[in-house]
């Protein structure tokens, strides 16, 4: 790159620019395996500077991750808050997930990278970015049942929701490795697989006077 060109970007120029290099490249190989000076080369710069921007390789890699988080919520967040009862919220956030994966490959890389080491700042991130995901899921089938339910209910949904967030990345992991089917037939195998269950414990029976989920 052109030494002129490189003077001419300010300071936030740059940093998106590197920003975007090293989202691609974390996508492409994983945090495990992308060294600083290889984010440098793609950026034309050199090692000291991406550490004068950022820090260290995990303080980029969380930049990055932030922006995959925080539109995976977005998108999410934007598809239930439009349904009426806690089925609709489900299928509408598992579709929404898979329509993320399928158009945005390189924000879920990122967000679901394996390679990510098993502690320190990066794993807690990444562990909050799910927690918001599981809360999310959650407060959206709470919101749907009437308020008199909600306090019975909260602990099962919780319980859901998380094991919903786990059969989703585990059915997304398979469908990036085959791509056997579409997205959208990942998205409605696993909503026809637990929507049907959602909608028997929250709906109310005659066993069930106060509301609460149906006893089995």
């Amino acid at each position: 790159m052109d030494a002129s060109v490189r003077t001419r970007l300010s300071r936030d120029d740059r940093m998106e620019q590197t920003l975007e290099a090293a989202h691609l490249l974390f996508a492409e190989r994983g945090y495990a395996s992308v060294t600083m000076d290889e984010i440098a080369g793609a950026v034309g710069v050199t090692k000291p500077l991406l550490y004068n921007y950022f820090g260290n390789k995990e303080q980029l890699y969380i930049a990055c991750m932030e922006r995959a988080g925080d539109s995976l919520i977005q998108t999410i967040a934007g598809a239930v808050s439009e349904t009426a009862n806690p089925g609709d919220a489900l299928g509408a956030g598992v579709r929404a997930f898979f329509s993320f994966l399928d158009t945005d490959r390189s924000a879920w890389a990122v967000l679901f990278d394996e390679t990510l080491p098993h502690g320190g700042e990066v794993f807690d991130r990444v562990a909050s970015y799910r927690g918001q995901i599981v809360d999310l899921v959650s407060a959206s089938l709470l919101a749907q049942m009437p308020m008199r339910r909600r306090e019975a209910a909260e602990v099962e949904v919780a319980a859901l929701s998380t094991a919903l967030l786990g059969a989703a990345e585990g059915l997304a992991r398979w469908w990036l490795r085959t791509e056997a089917i579409s997205a959208e037939e990942a998205a409605e195998l696993l909503v026809s697989t637990v929507e049907p269950g959602l909608r028997d414990r929250t709906t109310p029976t005659s066993n069930s006077p106060q509301g609460g989920p149906s006893p089995k």
